[in-house]
């Protein structure tokens, strides 16, 4: 099951480098938020939000257990 941010960057096919630069946060912390192993801070679900353009909203963000999505 993938959530709903690695399912969105994916779908432009944004490397996990691309987006941790542009939204200012260590590409290890990106992973662990898109893995669900780590809860991202509001900021960062707000610079996410805003880098896709609102594709992503930040409950779906800091609640992805909500909006899981088959891989």
């Amino acid at each position: 099951m993938q959530s709903p941010l690695r399912k969105l960057r994916h779908s432009h096919g944004y490397t996990l480098q691309r987006v941790a630069s542009e939204v200012g946060v260590d590409p290890a912390t990106l992973s662990r938020v898109e893995r669900r192993e780590q809860t991202p801070s509001v900021d960062l679900a707000e610079r996410l939000t805003k880098f896709y353009d609102g594709e992503i909203n930040e409950i779906q963000i800091l609640y992805p257990a909500r909006y899981q999505l088959s891989e």
